[in-house]
Formats: C-alpha cells, structure tokens, sequence
C-alpha cells in the first residue's frame, strides 16, 4: 500500500483499509456489516471528490471515495474466495489495490473511479493469489497459470460439472484454453477445494442476512478479461489517433463527429457547417471509416505476423 497515501487518511480509515483484528467469521461479519455505512455515490460525486483529492489533497474527500469503494472490493474478493486464501487477506489485498487506483486516478479523463479502481483491485488480488498459493508456484508456467485461472469457467462454457475429467473433456477443455492436456490434468487434480459459500449467514442467527445479499453486484469481468480489455482499448486507441491524423482536416472532423462524439452530430448540422449537402457529409464519413478500419486491419495483421 502506497505509504504516502496510507499516512494521509484518517485512522479509522486505515482500520477499513488494513485489517479487521481477525480472520475468523464474526470479525469478517462486522467488517462488511461496517463498511455498509458509506454511501454508493453518484458520477458526480465521485468526480467531485477525486478532484478535491488530485488537486488538494483533501482527506475528508479521499476518505468518502475510499470508504464508498469498500464493498465494491469485498465483492472482487469474493469472486477468488475459491482458491483457498482467506477472504480477509484477499479483502486486504484488494484494498491495497484501490489505494493504488486513488494514487494514480485522474479525473478528468472521463472514468468513473469504480471502473478504473476495478482493474487495480483485481490486480492486487490476482498478485496476492500468485505468491501465496503453492499451487502457482508449482506450476509456474504460463500455461499452467492460465489453466489455474480459467478452468472453472472453460467448465462452465463447455458444460462439464465433474470433479473428475473424463479424457474426453480433458481433449475439450485443453483445445477450449489452448493448452496442453496434461497441464489440464495437472492442475484440475490439484484444484480440489471447497468453495466459501455465500449463502452462509453474516452471524450465528439463521434469519441474518447472507454475506452475498450485503454486497453491492457491480458485475465486474473477471481479471483475465479485464487486463484483456484494457490491453485491447489501449492498442486500439493508439491504432486509432495515428490513422485519425491521416485524413484531411474535414474528414477527420466529419469522422469523430459522426462516430466518436455522443451524441453523434446529426448529417444536417454538418452539411450546414462545411455547406455541403447530407449525402455528402455521409460519404465523407463511410469513406474516412472504411480507410481508417482498412488501416487499422492492416496494422494488426502485421504485428500477428511479425
């Protein structure tokens, strides 16, 4: 956790941030039982309290956009309750990647802090599981880790609910991954624990609430799939401002009004802008769209081949 920030909260935020004086049930309980007291904020708030931050380093507004962000991690560290750690140490683990997310998010490029802290949440997590997990550190390949990650999902796309893989599902799911079938054998023996359930009530009286039921579903990706979009956006982004500079100075504007402004400009504000008429302003758009996805197209091909 970055220590410059950590210094910079209150204490009682570091208590929400940093432990829960305990690992048993009752003090998990307490801990998401607690953290519901922080309000979920809107765009707007969320925007205005990360500038205060950015731009005053303001702890009272740190500290609301931390502590509305805590269930947001509770439920991230849920989804890996699977690999056998202890949910508080994932919840730690989560927290220390929001604290990240706070140190380096900019409000003004138009994200909300929930989507960007997700990435930096799940990263910490899926950290943590590496070092901590013998499992990883047996099998250290890519592959294997790959495996490890995904199984369970590769099961569910397939349709396969049993424990003990026949050598047909075997076949299956190593050519579903892209890996061999031993490192699927390999790591679905070794994948032999129980899940934590989320039924399980908050505390010893069967009418209390379940632990799911208390988190908010914000229906976050898994991280494979997070790191993937976000690798995927950047590369297209980059792709995207190079062929933009391209097209001439109308087409190009023509273009991100069309395609890239929302609203989108309607054909006749622009045939009015540049006194041209609608068809024409719809050609110039499909024409600079047709070169710059060609260019783009182009583009990835040669960095697969290469």
């Amino acid at each position: 956790m970055s220590k410059e920030i950590k210094s910079t909260l209150p204490a009682q935020q570091n208590y929400y941030l940093t432990g829960f004086g305990g690992n048993n049930d009752s003090s998990l309980a307490k801990y998401i039982s607690e953290i519901q007291k922080f309000p979920i904020l809107s765009a707007e708030e969320e925007y205005n309290y990360a500038k205060k931050w950015v731009t005053d380093h303001d702890e009272k507004a740190a500290e609301q956009l931390i502590g509305s962000h805590l269930r947001l991690v509770v439920k991230t560290a849920y989804g890996f309750a699977n690999y056998g750690l202890p949910v508080s140490e994932l919840i730690t683990s989560g927290n220390m990647g929001l604290m990240e997310a706070l140190q380096k998010f900019d409000p003004d490029k138009g994200t909300r802090f929930s989507t960007y802290s997700s990435f930096w949440i799940k990263a910490e997590i899926y950290d943590y599981i590496l070092d901590n997990w013998s499992l990883v550190k047996i099998g250290s390949s890519a592959n294997k880790k790959k495996v490890f990650f995904n199984l369970t999902r590769a099961k569910r796309d397939l349709g396969i609910f049993d424990n003990h893989l026949s050598d047909e599902q075997v076949a299956k799911l190593a050519n579903h991954l892209g890996v061999s079938e031993d490192d699927i054998k390999e790591i679905s023996n070794r994948m032999a624990l129980r899940d934590y359930s989320l039924d399980k009530p908050l505390n010893s009286d069967s009418d209390s609430s379940d632990v799911l039921s208390t988190i908010e579903d914000t229906s976050i990706p898994s991280i494979q799939e997070t790191l993937e979009e976000h690798e995927f956006k950047t590369k297209g982004l980059e792709l995207l401002r190079k062929h933009l500079n391209e097209l001439s100075e109308r087409d190009r504007e023509i273009f991100v009004a069309r395609r890239l402004s929302d609203p989108a400009l309607t054909l006749e504000t622009l045939s009015q802008k540049y006194n041209i008429s609608r068809e024409r302003v719809r050609q110039i758009e499909e024409r600079a769209y047709k070169k710059i996805s060609t260019a783009i197209l182009n583009d990835s091909t040669k960095k697969i081949s290469g």
